[in-house]
């Protein structure tokens, strides 16, 4: 994970007042101090009017990370590479007394052997051009992204409106805009090095980015569709869209724009999920009229508690461990055979995402309506399609995933 020290917000100007910070969590949520650094120097860029931060709090490349921040200017660092990055949560029509775990993970197994010859034809019915990225379309990617099959463990609340039910399987897949992303961050930042001040709107610049940056919300919610088709196609099951909420772009509002680092941009009403990890509850929640005022702006996740290098040194250092840390107390399976992945990845990597909900709900974000339990995680298997990532400058390229100790901008 990319630890922010604000020298990517470095500035010869005069220091601004910084803008208001609502805090959206409780003593009880774990935020670290290098969180909190960078939150109080996001609020003094150049334009942003007020931040709001939740639960999930976690230092970020650019910035910390689990921030809605309200700007008069755009800030395209804010979003990064892996623009209109989400998660969407699917019903399939296979009960759960169905499911036979192993026999669903050895299915699952073969996601990245699944053809997508259609792409070209489903970019073209979103009004979006056809070669768009079209070979990297149904692919997950690496770092935190995933594709889960899981059950209701409990229900919370009214899930009427969600029509969730305890004897349904889910998908919920966490993936975003893969290289298609990466390339419009890398074109702004080889044009216009100096983002830390942001983009006036109306310049040529500012237009193009949204312009482009638009396409990949759009392509990227068409992504975490046709990874939930491949996965229902394996499991032989027809899908039920029950939410897709992107957690890394830019809106425009009457204000300004709200930009979401890793927060999940909802409406009052709207249902969402909120991750947890591979072998701990996720929750599925329904956002109330007072996201209004955090800007539309909930957690998407638990948030991570340790960096990627320092789990290294934390989990997984024996093979008995790391096979361990591929089962979870439900019997659930995950599918990773990238063994840094197995341990970067590891459930006490992230925090604990009831304290998140529990902090939401104190806040008044949000109404509980179910958790949800892991039963297969498809992280990444061996020769899952790597699609070359920027994470930097435009010079500096590599395939997305990690290497010990390397960064990838965390959003969960």
């Amino acid at each position: 994970m990319g630890t922010f020290s604000g020298d990517a917000f470095a500035s010869h100007e005069p220091a601004r007042l910084p803008a208001n910070i609502h805090h959206y969590f409780s003593s009880k949520s774990w935020i670290e101090g290098a969180a909190l650094d960078q939150l109080e120097k996001m609020s003094r860029l150049p334009g942003v009017k007020a931040v709001a931060a939740f639960p999930d709090l976690h230092p970020g490349k650019y910035g910390a990370t689990g921030v809605a921040l309200l700007s008069e200017r755009l800030h395209p660092l804010l979003v990064g590479n892996d623009i209109g990055c989400g998660m969407s949560l699917f019903e399939l029509d296979l009960p759960v007394r169905k499911l036979k775990l192993d026999k669903a993970a050895n299915r699952l197994r073969r996601m990245d052997s699944v053809k997508t010859d259609d792409a070209s034809q489903r970019l073209g019915d979103i009004d979006l051009p056809n070669d768009l990225f079209s070979h990297a379309l149904g692919t997950i990617g690496g770092g935190n992204h995933f594709c889960e099959l899981q059950a209701v463990e409990s229900l919370l609340g009214d899930v009427e409106g969600a029509a969730l039910e305890k004897q349904s399987s889910y998908l919920l897949v966490h993936s975003g805009s893969r290289g298609l992303g990466a390339d419009v961050f890398s074109s702004i930042y080889a044009h216009i090095p100096d983002l830390v001040h942001g983009l006036d709107a109306v310049t040529d610049a500012a237009v193009s980015w949204l312009e482009k940056h638009d396409q990949c919300v759009t392509w990227a919610s068409l992504n975490r569709r046709m990874i939930a088709e491949k996965a229902a196609s394996l499991l032989n099951a027809d899908l039920r869209l029950v939410a897709d909420v992107p957690h890394n772009l830019v809106r425009r509002t009457s204000d300004g724009f709200v930009h979401y680092k890793g927060a999940a941009a909802v409406t009052p009403g709207e249902i969402a999920p909120i991750a947890g990890s591979r072998a701990t509850l996720s929750y599925v929640v329904k956002a109330t009229d007072k996201v209004v005022g955090s800007f539309g702006g909930i957690s998407h996740g638990a948030g991570r508690k340790y960096d990627r290098a320092t789990m290294h040194g934390r989990v997984g250092k024996t093979r008995s461990e790391r096979d361990g840390l591929l089962r979870n107390s439900w019997g659930g399976v995950a599918i990773c055979d990238d063994r840094d992945l197995v341990i970067e990845e590891a459930s006490s990597a992230y925090k604990d995402a009831g304290q998140v909900v529990t902090d939401l709900q104190a806040e008044g974000l949000i109404d509980s309506l179910a958790a949800m339990r892991p039963l297969v995680t498809y992280k990444k298997a061996v020769g899952e399609d790597g699609v070359t990532q920027h994470t930097g400058k435009p010079d500096h390229r590599r395939k997305e995933g990690h290497k010990k100790g390397g960064h990838k901008d965390d959003r969960y």
